[in-house]
């Protein structure tokens, strides 16, 4: 089932057509040489009006359905006019039903976002041909976000988007700049691409839904079983942890999702606190100082 059906559903009205994307941006450009500062603000609106006003689906959003996302983007050299180097911090956060709560999807730190931006130059994007480097990040962050969000809606929905990101990323294998290649780290946009269409990270994308739909969708009216479902979402993470222990794919999740957990199971019985620590452990060794405060 789509996930504008799901939420339809859930809401039970019908309205205009919008948009899938309500991203914010935010450019640091501290770091960056020269007194032309301008060109930043520009590029602020550029990003903005590309994420939000591209159509990205053939699905219908209404406009509160909106998926929540952030690029906070760093300029860390400015090397000519027109060429930028910078790092970015994607975020996604997803609604929980009955709740004002939002729920981190995706918190992933991409170094590389190295880019040529023309002043007032539209930006344009073709998601089968390189156009360039910053449109091509663009709409690799935004099928990856589209991506996981479908996911934690239905089993599995995200496929065409991470399809579409895995296109994007293909296509820009003959380019020098970094983070599209196997080669050019361990946590880059090729990776993150590379896991979510890679069988071995299945029972992740599962994880995604369970976690998500069977779970925090329905702790407003059931607290204690939205934390069984959390739960038995999060053990299923162990068929992973055994197929690839240690993965980039695992790490990047619980970017997101580990003080979450903590927080989750923090009003717990002891001995449930206890067994999520134990897992949470084992399966996200690199959080386990956090995980400790269950125990406290």
């Amino acid at each position: 089932m789509q996930k504008w059906i799901l939420l339809l559903l859930l809401t039970g009205t019908f309205s205009m057509h919008a948009q899938e994307l309500n991203c914010s941006v935010t450019i640091n450009a501290q770091q960056s040489q020269g007194t032309d500062r301008r060109v930043f603000e520009t590029l602020k609106n550029a990003i903005t009006e590309f994420m939000n006003n591209t159509k990205w689906t053939n699905d219908i959003f209404k406009s509160e359905e909106r998926i929540e996302c952030a690029l906070s983007i760093t300029i860390t050299n400015r090397r000519s006019i027109e060429e930028f180097d910078a790092g970015v911090v994607v975020t996604a956060r997803r609604p929980i039903y009955k709740t004002n709560y939002t729920s981190l999807l995706l918190n992933f730190t991409d170094p590389d976002f190295s880019f040529r931006y023309v002043e007032f130059q539209p930006l344009e994007f073709n998601e089968n041909t390189f156009t360039s480097n910053l449109t091509s990040m663009l709409g690799f962050y935004a099928y990856i976000i589209l991506g996981i969000d479908y996911d934690s809606f239905s089993q599995e929905g995200g496929t065409v988007f991470f399809q579409k990101a895995q296109t994007i990323m293909n296509n820009a294998q003959n380019t020098p700049d970094r983070g599209w290649k196997a080669f050019d780290g361990t946590k880059t946009r090729y990776w993150l691409a590379e896991g979510f269409v890679n069988g071995n990270f299945k029972a992740l994308r599962q994880t995604y839904y369970k976690y998500h739909r069977k779970g925090l969708d329905v702790m407003a009216t059931d607290p204690e079983g939205g934390r069984v479902a959390i739960a038995e979402a999060l053990d299923n993470l162990k068929i992973v942890h055994n197929i690839v222990p240690g993965s980039f794919m695992m790490q990047q999740f619980f970017w997101a999702k580990a003080d979450e957990a903590v927080n989750l199971f923090t009003p717990s019985p002891p001995d449930q606190k206890n067994k999520i620590n134990t897992l949470l452990n084992t399966i996200d060794p690199g959080n386990g100082a956090k995980y400790q405060k269950l125990t406290q």
